[in-house]
């Protein structure tokens, strides 16, 4: 089993089946396949699982062989540009192993605080750069990787530092392609027709797993088996179309905000991923739900009370992880802290009763829940997640009527940011319209 999914504590608060969708559902499953969609240029991901770049993933792993004394990978990019391979990361880790390369992540925000310690750190280490960057001139990566070049530079030279930076980039044109070019960095592709967002499966979260030591082959067998599942439309076979129909249906019915909880912490970083995705791809045209994460228990003694008891506008899905480490608790004869109750269970049975005791009050407190069960966390679940939300992205956005694949609200930000820095705007419609003139 890769992934179970489980709508009952779901479908009780909608008054009709969620297969009464069925019909709806068998024209989007139609319109993806055909790609006949809004935004069906950027349908690249769709089979990513086995149409993945086997030169690429080549030419990474001969990368890794010449590079295998590094200490650090900085991987420099921002949303889809790094979400992924830090979730994946996340994810696969076992807490408090070190890795080498250690992957270090930059050009995700602007803090001066972070990029000063970062190359004081980077003082002392034997490390080497990917940049990613479609355009290259992302604001946040653009100014990280002006900084972390110069330091490169300065450290080995610049020959040497230019043996030492990658770019994942546009395959013909761009900022950064064109000094990748210049300056003879080894290059990979981000296809045009793949969103950063749904780039895991390729170059961009692919680079960084390998150099992790992440098995990638199990990444894409997971993506793969998720594939195979999303063939058929019929809601009773394809949980991703399942998962989607029902976020749908509770959002038609005034469910507005989705939790994803976790009660894994190595799941956290999994569900900022998951929360772009979403994020991106739906809240647009007035439309969409609101998306939020929570780790549970923790967030239980904070959210908790919110989600319990505040507006009734929440549903939750639940990610369960069936098979974890074994750890009893153990008897104490003091006894103070009033646990010798469960003394010799396992953690995980008592995080369990947690998982199942938190879904039975929130139910009741008028929160419908999604429950999706995997076995374990590995890379073979990682890339079973990653295909599994990306196609009941694109079907959830086309139940919307929305196109999944823009971002224009983003340039909002954007337009007035740079006016308050004197630099002058440049719609992403112009840039397109001078790209094709040239």
């Amino acid at each position: 089993m890769s992934l179970k999914i489980d709508i009952k504590k779901a479908q009780q608060f909608l008054d009709k089946k969620v297969t009464i969708l069925q019909p709806r559902v068998n024209e989007v499953h139609k319109m993806i396949k055909e790609k006949t969609g809004l935004g069906n240029d950027f349908l690249g991901w769709l089979d990513l699982p086995y149409a993945y770049n086997k030169e690429e993933v080549e030419r990474i792993y001969k990368l890794k062989e010449q590079f295998k004394n590094l200490d650090v990978l900085v991987v420099v990019g921002i949303g889809g540009s790094y979400l992924g391979a830090k979730a994946g990361l996340e994810f696969v880790k076992e807490p408090f192993k070190k890795s080498k390369p250690e992957i270090i992540f930059a050009g995700n925000h602007l803090s001066a605080n972070y990029l000063k310690n970062l190359l004081k750190y980077l003082n002392k280490k034997n490390y080497a750069i990917n940049v990613i960057s479609k355009s290259g001139t992302t604001t946040e990566p653009a100014v990280a990787f002006r900084f972390l070049k110069q330091h490169i530079e300065a450290k080995y030279g610049v020959e040497e530092a230019r043996r030492r930076i990658f770019a994942t980039t546009d395959k013909a044109r761009g900022a950064l392609f064109q000094l990748a070019t210049q300056e003879g960095y080894e290059k990979f592709v981000i296809e045009d027709n793949v969103g950063g967002r749904f780039s895991v499966l390729s170059a961009v979260g692919l680079l960084p797993f390998i150099f992790a030591g992440v098995d990638v082959k199990e990444i894409l067998a997971g993506a793969q088996k998720a594939y195979d599942d999303a063939q058929d439309p019929d809601l009773k076979k394809n949980p991703a179309y399942l998962y989607a129909a029902t976020r749908y249906a509770l959002y038609e019915s005034g469910k507005a905000v989705e939790y994803l909880v976790n009660y894994e912490p190595r799941l956290g970083f999994f569900a900022e991923w998951w929360k772009q995705l979403y994020g991106e791809s739906e809240g647009k045209n007035g439309k969409g739900l609101l998306v939020n994460s929570a780790s549970f228990t923790t967030d239980l003694h904070s959210l908790g009370q919110q989600i319990q008891d505040g507006q009734r506008i929440i549903f939750e899905t639940v990610m369960q992880v069936k098979k974890t480490d074994k750890l009893a608790i153990p008897f104490d004869d003091a006894d103070l802290d009033k646990l010798n109750y469960i003394a010799g269970k396992e953690v995980s049975y008592v995080n369990l009763q947690a998982l199942l005791g938190t879904q039975m009050a929130h139910v009741d407190g008028n929160v419908p829940n999604i429950l999706l069960t995997i076995d374990k966390m590995d890379a073979y679940h990682f890339g079973y997640l990653v295909y599994f939300f990306e196609i009941a992205c694109a079907m959830s956005a086309y139940l919307l009527g929305v196109n999944p694949f823009d971002q224009p609200g983003v340039e909002a930000y954007k337009k007035n940011m740079f006016a308050l820095l004197g630099k002058k705007w440049e719609s992403l419609q112009q840039t397109q319209e001078k790209k094709q003139l040239n």
